[in-house]
């Protein structure tokens, strides 16, 4: 039996939550045309939709929020907000955003023109979809391990060192390097020291940007010290560090390692570019010492930003997804191995083999858990990536502090069930779609 960590915490706060009766899942999924961003979620049992924005803030986060100053301009909450980033990161330069995806769009505006090119180990959708809103591309060269789904190789997160070479030995060069720490698209998989410090030597000598994308470098920095024995005693704190200093930027959403609900900010060491930004910052987002932010906010996330890296919690939350990884695999779904910092990947293309990759087995089979336990999931594969997609998964991921070993069996249980009858299943068709990032908006319907 696989073994389930003890929470490092004790439930202070509940919320109710309610097992609706199956024929209501049913009209819930046609109303919605299956897609399942647009169930309400009053109606989801277990929502694993994803992790950011959704974990439980602490007694001390929630104490945090009395603090808040709302002052426009230079809040006291600011300066506790650009303090914790400064010591997170060591990084000089703070520009504060709403969310992730406000910092990803300040950057491409400042950094991309139309026809650049930006190499990555696996670039995540909003990140892809603000390069091209300005013309640029994104090309993603993940290790070669990370085709092995099922191999016990540690960092499959990494990126391709080889292609990397190839791509900055040609003319033009890539504008900007920007690794993603987890590698969320590639199944949660960390990235090792090396291959960070290797990849920004490589683009920093031929003048390449160099950006980490950190919203989960606290799950990678305590993987790196599971799996790492040249770093089994050192502190996360310490290997955060040490892989941020390889960067001339980072951006952050701090709704997933900060465990706030909102908020984020980009941190450089250059002068320069931080006032390219903080300009940009000013039309978008708002003035440079809140960026869309309440106060109260960003003295959650300051605080955040310490519970996020604290080694007693991330054995926990690495122990949950190792858990579920394990029991799912049990059953007979292939899932990557070995499980990541965030979320259990089920490669649906293989689970699935009978659903042809233009009718989404991901989506197929994220449809049907909802369909039998109420549980929600996301597909990452073909439907969300489009021709980008290298593979069919069916993501799990785990809101931080929120759930119990009983939600994750129901889980468990309610996989299992479908896992008997996924010869049954059938695949999905796009009756709408928009013009960018589709899987939030589009409606489908069964193929027949």
């Amino acid at each position: 039996m696989p073994e389930y960590p003890i929470e490092p915490f004790r439930i202070k706060t509940v919320e109710p939550i309610r097992l609706p009766p199956r024929e209501e899942r049913e009209a819930l999924l046609r109303e919605s045309g299956y897609n399942l961003f647009k169930i309400p979620a009053e109606k989801v049992f277990v929502d694993l939709l994803t992790d950011s924005g959704t974990g439980a803030m602490s007694q001390e986060q929630w104490s945090a929020l009395m603090l808040g100053d709302e002052s426009y301009a230079s809040a006291r909450s600011w300066f506790r907000f650009e303090k914790a980033v400064k010591e997170f990161t060591g990084m000089d330069h703070v520009i504060p955003v709403h969310q992730g995806r406000g910092g990803e769009r300040i950057i491409a505006s400042v950094l991309l023109k139309p026809g650049d090119t930006v190499v990555s180990n696996t670039l995540f959708d909003t990140t892809r979809a603000n390069i091209e809103a300005v013309g640029a591309q994104g090309i993603d060269i993940p290790c070669p391990e990370s085709e092995d789904i099922e191999s016990d190789y540690p960092f499959k997160g990494n990126i391709d060192l080889e292609r990397l070479e190839d791509l900055l030995a040609k003319s033009p060069r890539p504008r900007m390097l920007v690794l993603t720490l987890t590698n969320n698209t590639g199944g949660g998989q960390p990235a090792s020291p090396e291959n960070v410090a290797e990849a920004a030597r490589m683009a920093g000598e031929k003048g390449v940007l160099v950006m980490l994308d950190i919203c989960r470098i606290a799950e990678n920095a305590y993987l790196v010290k599971e799996r790492h024995p040249g770093y089994a005693n050192k502190s996360v704190s310490d290997i955060v560090r040490e892989m941020i200093s390889h960067a001339d930027l980072v951006s952050m959403s701090a709704k997933k390692d900060a465990i706030a609900n909102i908020g984020g900010f980009i941190a450089t060491r250059d002068e320069n570019l931080a006032q390219a930004f903080r300009s940009q910052l000013i039309l978008w987002e708002g003035f440079p010492t809140y960026g869309g932010m309440p106060g109260r906010d960003m003295d959650a996330i300051a605080q955040g930003l310490k519970e996020g890296i604290n080694e007693e919690y991330l054995s926990y939350r690495v122990g949950q997804v190792r858990y579920l990884a394990e029991s799912l695999r049990g059953i007979g779904y292939p899932v990557i191995w070995p499980p990541g910092g965030h979320a259990v990947y089920i490669e649906a293309g293989q689970a699935l083999s009978h659903i042809p990759k233009p009718e989404f087995p991901g989506q197929a089979l994220a449809v049907e858990l909802y369909r039998e336990g109420a549980v929600r999931t996301v597909e990452i594969g073909s439907l969300m990536f489009g021709k980008h997609a290298r593979h069919e998964f069916v993501r799990l991921a785990i809101p931080r502090r929120v759930y119990t070993k009983a939600h994750l069996d129901w889980v468990v249980e309610t996989a299992g069930r479908v896992y008997e009858r996924r010869g049954d299943l059938r695949g999905y068709r796009i009756t709408y779609e928009p013009p960018h990032l589709r899987h939030f908006l589009c409606r489908m319907e069964p193929v027949q």
